[in-house]
């Protein structure tokens, strides 16, 4: 394995997830990971489940230059320095490359593995079945996407 891509996010599932990644990646020693955040854009009245690419694209157009925004970059670049961190920690270390997208999660996960030919996804799954059953699952998205193998740490 060359590349690797590993999806990660703020929440404790991720953190207690990555460990296992690493030790994964341990064992395929890639020459490449690839740390991806994505951006989830929030608000009491925002279902950006529901939004299409043109309305984010909008969204991102508007958000661009505010405070809200420059939140969201902060707190990406704390989540991906954490775990780039705790790649690196762990010898040997591989080339650590960090992603910052937004939008729908699934489809930056595939759109990142597509554009950098990555050999193999790292998803966590938080099991959640009763969301799943109305709006999908990140994880199963990118499975049924991938155009790679993926691999779905619980």
């Amino acid at each position: 394995m060359k590349k690797v891509l590993i999806a990660v996010d703020d929440t404790k599932a991720s953190q207690e997830i990555f460990s296992k990644c690493t030790n994964i990646c341990k064992c395929m020693a890639p020459d490449e990971i690839i740390l991806l955040y994505v951006e989830k854009y929030q608000g009491r009245s925002l279902m950006d489940q529901m939004l299409g690419e043109s309305e984010l694209s909008t969204l991102r157009e508007v958000l661009e230059g505010t405070e809200y925004k420059a939140a969201l970059d902060a707190k990406a670049a704390k989540i991906l320095s954490f775990y780039k961190n705790a790649l690196q920690a762990k010898a040997p270390a591989p080339n650590v490359t960090t992603l910052t997208k937004g939008g729908h999660p699934a489809e930056e996960i595939l759109k990142v593995a597509k554009e950098n030919a990555v050999d193999m996804i790292l998803i966590g799954s938080k099991g959640n079945r009763v969301s799943t059953m109305f709006m999908g699952s990140v994880s199963r998205e990118v499975v049924n996407g991938a155009e790679c193998p993926v691999m779905v740490v619980k």
